[in-house]
């Protein structure tokens, strides 16, 4: 009876995409295997899966795929989890003494829900405003791309870019807002293949209402926050 109210319980908040840290959960031996190591797991892993599924390995078609889909999360959509892979973001002195906000919009992304491990579409879009300091803009790509190659809450990723951004311009006047499609919302449980779902973290002069105002004008989303 315990266990069948923890699946319950863990299922729950799956669906309410509940999360009490800001930092990615992961195990102190995360990275004691190689990633070659993984990659020979997870194929093994697969396998057994599509094998349970009733599909035949031995097809043209489908012998490859374990090892497709180990590569895949190992190399590719969860490669942000390694912190060897995170971008070095080289910042400059504003010596043209813009004051300004910056705003990058529309920035891909592309995540993978951490309840049910499908796809997170979407756009991010970022903006600081320097006390001194700037980035190089696709550095700002970059740390979006990092942060959503893991798997994820559209929550948690918001927080974690502007925290990151704010590490590095040494600044709190940081912002992101991420409309994004879930596919574990939209493909599978209710299937509306319409609705998205809108993030936002505002930090330092973000907060004022004029500054925040401004930032949504920007990028032509008409949401009250």
């Amino acid at each position: 009876m315990k266990i069948e109210n923890n699946i319950e319980e863990n299922d729950a908040i799956g669906e309410n995409h509940i999360s009490t840290n800001h930092d990615t959960p992961l195990r102190l031996d995360a990275f004691k295997l190689s990633d070659s190591d993984k990659i020979e797991s997870i194929k093994k892993d697969v396998t057994n899966i599509m094998e349970t599924l009733g599909l035949d390995l031995t097809d043209d078609s489908l012998k490859g795929t374990p090892k497709r889909v180990a590569k895949m999360f190992v190399n590719e959509i969860f490669g942000g989890l390694h912190p060897d892979k995170k971008p070095s973001a080289s910042t400059f002195e504003n010596k043209y003494q813009y004051g300004e906000m910056l705003v990058e919009k529309n920035i891909t992304v592309y995540s993978t829900c951490e309840h049910h491990l499908l796809p997170i579409v979407g756009k991010a879009h970022v903006a600081y405003i320097s006390n001194g300091t700037v980035v190089g803009l696709s550095k700002m790509n970059r740390i979006v791309d990092y942060f959503a190659k893991r798997p994820q809450v559209q929550e948690r990723l918001t927080i974690q870019i502007v925290k990151e951004l704010q590490d590095v311009l040494g600044t709190k006047d940081v912002a992101c807002v991420i409309d994004a499609k879930h596919l574990c919302v939209n493909s599978r449980g209710i299937r509306d293949v319409e609705s998205s779902t809108v993030t936002s973290e505002f930090g330092g002069q973000f907060k004022k209402k004029e500054t925040k105002r401004e930032f949504l004008d920007y990028i032509k989303l008409d949401t009250k926050f």
